[in-house]
């Protein structure tokens, strides 16, 4: 297998498949994780996917030079914002005054990327989604409308804003965001986790995987897990189970970051407990035109003490851990569709304790606490 990058270390950015010009190149999701595979009988040697790939040529990265944390103003935002609210006021400042923004949509069961130039166009962006998406198709666009002299806002994960910057080049009408990122799953394990309650993804119309601080999955309307439990996509998510291989490698957990702006939760905030239940966001800036942007939108800004605040997301110092258990998991769900029953095999206290416990929720007899 000829690969654009080393094996299993592939991102999913797409850029490379979206830059091929004989459509020699597809990536291949097998679950466990994402390879970039050359069709030797297309490919031309040209080598232009080897040269844009973010994976082994990782764009400047850059130490932050300022940095806050706080929430968006209008009560409203913050309040349908996983976390403070940040990148959906950084993104209406930008329709309004400057430009398009592009970002991550769930829509007809994909997690897509598309372009929004209006404020009623943001909404659909709201919400973090902790999945792998797919920006297949936004980056000759976004080239286009660069060269064009429009003004760009991209928002995304640290390896797509690479990719976005190998593509297009560092410019003064493209602006970036990066999420800070534990890392991501492939949407196969998603699909297999739905599955096991009689869903498929292409049949959801909405979904959600978290309330501020409140980690479930939600589709549908529906809630995967009593109250008492957490479900157990959104648990191996938080147990970094479920990621994709390249992600315990990933080039981009540092503090030195790739974007003009980095947003995440400021865990560790020293703000009162109904404060952080409302939701407080963490910025930091690594360009002047990212502080300015920051300052320039509707948020109320405060200051945060950064080691405290790296100390509280790990990300900013190293990729998440690889589990033992992950290798053993990830087989069997390859092999077994219904996660339900991988869950038993290699979870099984995990498992029978959720049967235990959301029996007895259901009965009234427990709401929380040890068990």
């Amino acid at each position: 297998m000829k690969t654009v990058c080393q094996v299993n270390q592939c991102t999913g950015c797409m850029a490379c498949v979206e830059l091929c010009p004989k459509n020699a190149i597809n990536i291949k999701d097998d679950l466990v994780s994402y390879n970039a595979v050359i069709d030797n009988t297309k490919c031309v040697e040209c080598r232009a996917c080897i040269k844009i790939c973010q994976v082994n040529t990782p764009p400047i990265l850059k130490e932050p030079i300022y940095w806050k944390q706080g929430w968006a103003k209008k009560s409203n935002i913050r309040e349908l914002s996983s976390s403070g609210g940040f990148a959906t006021a950084l993104e209406l400042e930008f329709v309004k005054n400057f430009g398009s923004v592009c970002s991550c949509e769930f829509r007809n069961g994909k997690f897509l990327f598309t372009f929004a130039e209006t404020e009623e166009e943001v909404k659909k962006f709201t919400g973090s989604k902790y999945v792998k998406s797919n920006p297949y198709g936004i980056y000759k666009i976004i080239k286009k409308k660069i060269l064009n002299g429009e003004k760009l806002l991209f928002v995304g994960l640290p390896c797509q804003v690479g990719a976005v910057i190998n593509y297009v080049g560092e410019h003064d009408n493209l602006y970036t965001v990066d999420l800070i990122c534990h890392g991501t799953p492939s949407p196969f394990v998603l699909d297999r986790f739905l599955s096991s309650y009689n869903y498929k993804l292409t049949e959801i119309k909405d979904i959600s995987f978290r309330t501020k601080n409140d980690f479930h999955l939600e589709g549908n309307r529906h809630i995967f897990a009593v109250p008492v439990n957490t479900d157990y996509y959104t648990r191996l998510f938080l147990d970094s189970v479920s990621y994709t291989e390249n992600c315990y490698k990933c080039n981009y957990a540092q503090l030195k970051r790739v974007s003009d702006i980095t947003l995440g939760d400021s865990w560790g905030s020293e703000e009162d407990e109904e404060t952080q239940k409302a939701g407080i966001s963490l910025a930091l800036c690594q360009t002047e035109k990212g502080k300015m942007l920051l300052e320039h939108s509707d948020l109320r800004l405060l200051d945060v003490d950064l080691k405290r605040a790296i100390e509280y997301n790990h990300q900013l110092r190293h990729p998440s851990c690889m589990p033992n258990e992950r290798e053993r998991f990830l087989k069997e769900l390859k092999k077994e569709k219904n996660f339900k029953k991988v869950m038993r095999k290699c979870y099984p206290k995990v498992y029978y304790k959720n049967i235990v416990k959301t029996i007895l929720y259901k009965c009234k007899i427990y709401r929380g606490g040890i068990i």
